[in-house]
């Protein structure tokens, strides 16, 4: 008689552990839900520096989570963001951070690696998901060893091409390629020019590492290259066409190829199958957008899952990721693609980049574009009312009982907020109080969100685990009850019911 072997189980699996599946990993055990995620590779090492950057918005995020200094620390700070050759810079923008973070991808990776190894999250290493079956009570997840998993919900952090979107059956509709690059690190024999060349191919790079001997190659192919792995022959003839030599290219670390392809989910879940980071949406790297998007995105569906793992809100509360997200993503889709556009440089071309530069150095323009690159403009659509309603709450500088305190301190434990900054004890938060965390405080300075500009200061404001504003009083607590049933749940005692159906 064959004995089976119990299958291991866990509430949440993710496939992918990138910093996309770690950032979803860590806010999930923050909410003390019991999450494993799934990694082909040996370990979290990735083989040369790769992509990588983070904008303001996802700099507020770990700010949020307590760990930002672990990354401004081995990271530089620069005004980064572009549009055509215009600089927006934003160092006026009314945040702690105002500025983006360049630090290569495997620097970001390990320092997300070292902060989730101190929280319940199980990582298994050398394990390839290769399908899954899900039914009306969770995700069978099977894997290329033969064993298997079973999870409540599995999400796909997989990548571009994402075997877990692909399974599900999710569309991915956008545009195909229009031309492709070549990235590498390498060794040369000859001096590389410095800064980037443009022309009527595109824009070509070559920057000397850190260790004086490296050197980082980005540079345009005249024809859009094929989906197999580029060689040392590719790069050193891409090198010539350009530059009309390979600078004696050799000793590569690593070389890859990525291309302009722009697409996006047409749905973010299916059932109790959903998609973070690249799996739902891909895009030209113009604009270092692609690793910010993927952090934000499970920032916004971790406490949303951890909620309906937990019991306290209805599955319909992760429709709400979708509808959020989703918006979001074309945004910046929008962006990468004119941004890529504008890295050619023929005298066509050229005359709209010095027209759209010289717009962008404006104020307005520049405040503006500035506000989407960096994701410090994202609303999401709550409804009518005040102009916070949806947005970021600023990291503001409080007065409490206990001595002052930063906003973001209060975000630490991803838990929701209720700031009371008028009269305390005006609202009963009882029958929310496992959920919700009530701070009395004060703040007499002036409310100024990026783009918009100043506000009316609120009376209490009803905080989300993402940053994200769910409820503002002006004098009132009317609609407050509402909104905490809303997005944390139904009042103690009461049976849970769909506030989204």
């Amino acid at each position: 008689m064959e004995v089976r072997k119990a299958m291991t189980e866990h509430a949440v699996v993710i496939a992918g552990g990138g910093p996309t599946g770690m950032m979803l990993a860590a806010e999930l055990a923050l909410a003390k839900v019991d999450v494993a995620v799934l990694e082909r590779r040996p370990d979290q090492v990735l083989a040369g520096s790769r992509g990588g950057g983070l904008h303001s918005r996802s700099i507020e995020v770990l700010d949020q989570r307590g760990v930002a200094d672990r990354f401004l620390a081995e990271g530089k700070t620069a005004q980064v963001a572009t549009f055509g050759s215009a600089v927006l810079d934003m160092s006026d923008f009314p945040t702690r951070h105002p500025y983006s973070l360049a630090l290569f991808q495997n620097l970001i990776e390990r320092i997300m690696a070292e902060w989730i190894a101190e929280l319940p999250v199980r990582t298994y290493y050398g394990s390839e998901v290769t399908g899954f079956a899900q039914d009306d009570t969770g995700v069978v997840v099977e894997l290329a060893e033969g064993r298997s998993l079973r999870a409540q919900y599995l999400v796909g952090c997989d990548g571009g091409r994402s075997l877990i979107r692909r399974a599900a059956g999710i569309e991915f509709p956008g545009w195909d390629a229009t031309k492709s690059n070549l990235i590498a690190e390498v060794e040369l024999t000859e001096e590389p020019p410095k800064g980037p060349r443009h022309d009527a191919i595109g824009v070509h790079g070559l920057h000397t590492m850190e260790d004086g001997k490296t050197v980082r190659v980005v540079v345009t192919e005249k024809e859009i290259g094929s989906s197999s792995e580029p060689t040392l022959r590719e790069l050193s003839e891409a090198l010539i066409t350009v530059f009309g030599t390979d600078f004696g290219v050799h000793n590569p670390t690593w070389i890859s190829r990525f291309n302009d392809a722009t697409r996006q989910a047409a749905a973010y879940r299916d059932g109790r199958v959903l998609l973070a980071g690249d799996s739902a949406h891909v895009h030209y790297p113009a604009g270092g957008q692609g690793l910010s998007l993927g952090l934000q995105d499970a920032v916004n569906l971790g406490w949303k899952l951890a909620q309906v793992v937990n019991g306290t809100t209805p599955e319909s509360l992760l429709d709400t990721y979708h509808a959020e997200r989703h918006p979001v993503g074309a945004r910046a889709l929008q962006y990468t693609m004119a941004q890529g556009t504008l890295q050619r440089r023929d005298e066509r071309i050229k005359a709209v980049v010095d027209v759209v530069s010289e717009l962008a150095g404006m104020d307005e323009p520049r405040t503006w574009l500035a506000g989407l690159v960096s994701g410090l403009d994202i609303h999401y659509d709550l409804g009518e009312g005040h102009p916070l309603l949806g947005r970021r709450i600023p990291d503001l500088d409080l007065v409490t009982t206990n001595g002052p305190l930063r906003v973001f301190e209060l975000l630490h434990d991803a838990k929701p907020v209720l700031l009371e900054l008028g009269e305390p004890g005006g609202f009963d938060l009882t029958p929310w109080a496992d959920r919700v965390q009530m701070v009395d405080a004060e703040y007499a300075g002036e409310w100024e969100l990026p783009v918009l500009g100043g506000v009316s200061a609120p009376t209490a404001v009803a905080i989300r685990p993402d940053g994200y504003v769910a409820w503002v009083g002006e004098g009132s607590h009317l609609g407050l009850a509402e909104a905490l049933t809303t997005w944390f749940g139904p009042p103690s005692g009461a049976p849970p019911q769909s506030a989204f159906a």
